[in-house]
């Protein structure tokens, strides 16, 4: 039965005839609802000088950066020749070559990112706060969303593993058995990040510090959970060895460096 449990989930959560609401959304929603509360929790225990008009108007702006620039950046990272000779691809759900209604499908983590970053520096300027300030107070709370974000990946059977014949292995989309790497992520990007972040979040740390801790722990937990994941089959690996997941978690690690350095060396001259 575990080994058989994907093929076993339907991904679809509700349908209303035509229209349909896959699992996967409802974990999207869980994801942002995770951090919201959480970063409420943080503004009514005073940790952080910040309003729920800032909670508001930053959780949309993130959502909404994370959905532009999740998909722009599985466009660019990920697939760029084909949606270059089919833009339309980027934002239509239907196929005018095939006839077909395929769905938007392909979205980035590392898009996304920058996406949320984006998001980040237009509330921050709003509220004339800095940017660093505002990411420091968000990414505790972020590991607790990515969880979520994961298992959505699990329902919906899809960025599955490589095969293995681990006992725990699993079947998704064929007959060969593979690693469940959506759950390493959700337990490894999602709930390990969140437990450390969570932990250190009231430290004594310089600004932006807590953010560059993001950045290198997720960076390098990706890095090595990837090498459970099977690559996307259109780019394969780099030297037979390296996704693209581990090729831009290697520029978040030495961004992460940097940041954490250069962030360290101010507080210790101030």
């Amino acid at each position: 039965m575990w080994q058989n449990l994907p093929q076993m989930i339907d991904p679809i959560a509700i349908s209303f005839g035509s229209l349909e609401i896959r699992w996967y959304a409802v974990m999207w929603l869980l994801a942002f609802a995770s951090v919201y509360f959480l970063l409420k929790w943080r503004i009514a225990w005073h940790e952080g000088d910040f309003t729920d008009d800032f909670l508001m108007d930053i959780t949309f702006n993130a959502l909404f950066g994370a959905l532009l620039g999740g998909r722009l950046g599985y466009v660019f990272f990920y697939n760029a020749p084909y949606f270059l000779e089919n833009p339309i691809m980027i934002v239509s759900p239907y196929d005018f070559s095939s006839g077909v209604w395929v769905g938007i499908a392909g979205m980035s983590y590392h898009g996304g990112l920058i996406g949320v970053l984006i998001g980040f520096l237009f509330t921050a300027r709003k509220y004339n706060k800095k940017l660093l300030a505002v990411s420091d107070f968000v990414v505790p709370a972020i590991g607790l969303g990515y969880f979520f974000g994961r298992i959505g990946n699990f329902l919906n059977n899809e960025l599955i593993g490589r095969e293995t014949e681990m006992p725990w292995a699993m079947h998704f989309t064929d007959a060969v058995l593979r690693h469940p790497s959506q759950l390493y992520e959700a337990l490894g990007e999602g709930i390990f990040i969140f437990l450390v972040l969570w932990f250190l979040r009231n430290r004594d740390f310089a600004q932006g510090v807590m953010t560059a801790h993001y950045i290198i722990i997720y960076g390098s937990v990706r890095f090595f959970l990837e090498f459970f994941r099977a690559p996307d089959p259109h780019i394969g690996l780099f030297f037979d060895v390296f996704s693209m997941g581990q090729v831009l978690s290697v520029v978040m690690i030495l961004t992460g460096c940097a940041l954490f350095f250069y962030c360290s060396s101010r507080f210790s001259r101030s």
